[in-house]
């Protein structure tokens, strides 16, 4: 075969795209077994009584020892408030219920403003459901089909093997236990359940006693134990919802639907209390229980008084979530009317809220975070650079020197360099302007621009106080 008939296959690596956000670096609250703070862990570094704090209240949740309290995150911005909620997110796990929402997202929604908190608030409660069903759960031992010798003669029959640690039986498959197996890839050595009522399938593992019929195996194949006893056995089964999924479901024709659509429009109030009533008789019968989660509104400042009172009246109820809310603000006006209150919030409503307050990150710190953000989004930079981010980020803001990262990982890639140095962290801070040099320069050229309305002697005084913080 002549060498030019040679086809050569090309080999593309394909990598698996993630966004990074502000956040994803987040994985926990960073604290030990006895709910003392690291320094720097879980990817928060910093804030140790703030950190400390919400570790007594994610602990408190867990045991589910606190219910309808408020806990307000109160600090100058860019001090780590939406990290420590987003901590607290993650250190409460998928079993606890989360909602998130911005107080500025009530007055784009198609809703009341009272409906939207009152969804945001079922969405936060979490109902724990329990039922009993037969099931056969047992190691296969072999997977028999017979299939018909003439194409549609007549549809597959087959024989499967359970076993369990004390006896074996052999069942009798129809087609839709067929397609079912087929479906799961069971083979031999699986350890399967099926459900009795439903026909469901649900693969656990490979058996112990088979590990050593391969070579190699995938990272995601799991080895459990042959079950023990008869292979019919009642299981308890748990299922997790929340208020909110359940009042879609049952509040139209086509609410499952409108789960995933995010279509939910306003719920009528007979259908909640209808469903409050029957969540009720099963937690009096034992069926379900209540989990009362967490609902975080970020910029609580932006809700005005009515949404106020509805919250004052909401965290009474017998199933309120744990309501977390933070905000940047200090003393300015309550939103809907015209008197002032530490951050923008009523005194009664302030009066309901443990507060926990965030500090400004030191410069140590602010180092720590950078050198997290760069591993985070991939970034090699020299030590003498970082130092300089330090710097712009002590002088500036943390956000800004966070928004450098990628943007002098670019300039590095433009003059094909290996690791971002001094140079490309010049670049592009001299590209993009931070607050303060971008208003001193506002003050310097404001009579060039459109609907000036600062006067020359105001513009005058604007920039030495500028100057002199």
């Amino acid at each position: 075969m002549a060498m030019g008939e040679l086809k050569i296959s090309e080999m593309r690596d394909l990598t698996r795209i993630e966004r990074i956000g502000a956040h994803s670096h987040i994985r926990g609250l960073g604290l030990d077994s006895s709910l003392e703070p690291r320094l720097s862990s879980e990817g928060m570094v910093g804030q140790i009584p703030a950190r400390k704090a919400a570790g007594i209240i994610v602990k408190m949740v867990q045991q589910g020892k606190i219910a309808g309290r408020a806990l307000l995150l109160a600090g100058q911005p860019g001090t780590g408030k939406t990290a420590i909620a987003m901590g607290m997110a993650k250190s409460l796990g998928q079993e606890t219920p989360f909602a998130m929402l911005a107080g500025s997202e009530l007055y784009s929604l198609d809703m009341s403003k009272t409906e939207a908190l009152m969804q945001a608030f079922r969405k936060a409660i979490g109902v724990r459901i329990k039922e009993e069903a037969e099931v056969i759960e047992g190691e296969v031992v072999e997977v028999q089909i017979d299939r018909p010798a003439v194409a549609g003669a007549a549809s597959k029959t087959g024989k499967l093997t359970l076993k369990t640690t004390d006896m074996e039986t052999v069942y009798d498959l129809g087609a839709k236990m067929i397609e079912a197996l087929g479906k799961e890839k069971v083979q031999s050595g699986d350890v399967i359940a099926i459900d009795k009522a439903s026909g469901k399938i649900t693969k656990l593992g490979r058996s112990f006693a088979r590990s050593r019929d391969y070579d190699a195996m995938g990272p995601q194949t799991k080895f459990v134990q042959c079950p023990e006893g008869e292979l019919q056995k009642r299981k308890e089964i748990v299922h997790c919802v929340t208020l909110h999924e359940i009042d879609v479901i049952n509040s139209r024709t086509q609410g499952f639907l409108a789960l995933f659509t995010g279509d939910t429009g306003e719920i009528r109030a007979e259908v909640r209390e209808q469903i409050d009533t029957k969540v009720a008789e099963w937690r009096e019968e034992g069926k379900a229980e209540i989990v009362p989660g967490v609902l975080f509104i970020d910029e609580v400042h932006m809700l005005d008084i009515e949404c106020f009172s509805f919250l004052n009246r909401a965290l009474e109820n017998d199933m309120a979530p744990i309501l977390v809310v933070a905000t940047n603000r200090g003393i300015t006006t309550i939103r809907g009317t015209n008197y002032r209150s530490p951050h923008g919030i009523p005194i009664d409503f302030l009066d309901r809220l443990l507060i926990i307050s965030t500090q400004p990150y030191k410069e140590e710190e602010i180092r720590n975070i950078l050198d997290i953000r760069c591993q985070e989004e991939d970034v090699e930079m020299s030590e003498d650079a970082k130092v300089l981010l330090t710097k712009i980020g002590v002088n500036t803001s943390l956000r800004y020197a966070i928004h450098l990262i990628t943007s002098a990982a670019l300039a590095c890639q433009k003059r094909k360099g290996k690791a971002v140095e001094v140079e490309d962290i010049t670049r592009v801070y001299n590209l993009f302007y931070d607050v303060k040099r971008s208003t001193q320069y506002l003050m310097e050229y404001q009579s060039q621009y459109m609907f000036n309305e600062v006067s020359t002697g105001e513009a005058e005084e604007d920039e030495t106080a500028a100057m002199v913080s």
